[in-house]
């Protein structure tokens, strides 16, 4: 994984102008993908509530459950779950004046394309974050950055911002932009939810249904 990363900065694009000696011609993207899959918690199907007046009842239960008879002799095969997660480390290029950077040609274009992204950006966490517009269009397609990060953007996702400032008078007005730019980030709530497979889902929703059934059998 380490490999990968170090691959993928060596193929970023860097280039001197005159804000930055060493200045990101794009923005950069490192994305992993983890799919878990671990044994379904078994849920207590014994003791008291097999006894006495339940008992026939709650052998019938886990007859259909487990594929044995109401005696319990045979073990259940393990239910498996299926959990997704995705993990988006993002390094956004800053944010470029053609004059303060005298970028011309090939350099020119790179800027251009930088501030166009974070343009689509700032348009979607204006949209996100502006209670004023809520409920209303989020153009996430309007660029390629927005479109792969929309999960992290108002979706389900637990999402960081970090806001590179410099303490340098010259930066004033880019220190300021980037400080607004994060707090209209800060005003985005993400609602965040396990990624389960539909099999993994419905096996979760007949457990609790079952330990429901079970605590009704025991009062």
């Amino acid at each position: 994984m380490l490999q990968c990363l170090k691959l993928g900065a060596l193929s970023r694009t860097t280039a001197s102008t005159q804000m930055n000696a060493s200045s990101s011609r794009s923005h950069a993207i490192f994305t992993i993908n983890l799919c878990q899959m671990r044994v379904c918690q078994q849920t207590e199907e014994n003791g008291s509530v097999n006894g006495g007046v339940n008992g026939g009842v709650n052998g019938e239960v886990n007859g259909e459950l487990n594929g044995v008879g109401g005696d319990g002799g045979s073990i259940a095969k393990p239910e498996y779950e299926t959990l997704m997660a995705k993990f988006h480390f993002v390094d956004l290029a800053g944010s470029e004046r053609l004059k303060r950077t005298g970028a011309t040609g090939e350099r020119a274009r790179e800027g251009i394309s930088i501030n166009c992204g974070l343009l689509a950006l700032g348009n979607v966490i204006s949209a996100l974050g502006d209670q004023a517009k809520k409920g209303g269009h989020v153009p996430y397609r309007d660029s390629k950055l927005t479109r792969l990060l929309q999960d992290s953007l108002g979706g389900n996702s637990r999402t960081v911002m970090i806001a590179c400032v410099s303490p340098s008078d010259r930066d004033f007005m880019e220190t300021l932009n980037t400080l607004k730019y994060a707090n209209r980030a800060r005003n985005i709530k993400n609602k965040v939810m396990v990624n389960q497979d539909k099999t993994s889902q419905q096996i979760s929703t007949l457990r609790a249904e079952i330990a429901r059934l079970q605590m009704e059998l025991m009062e």
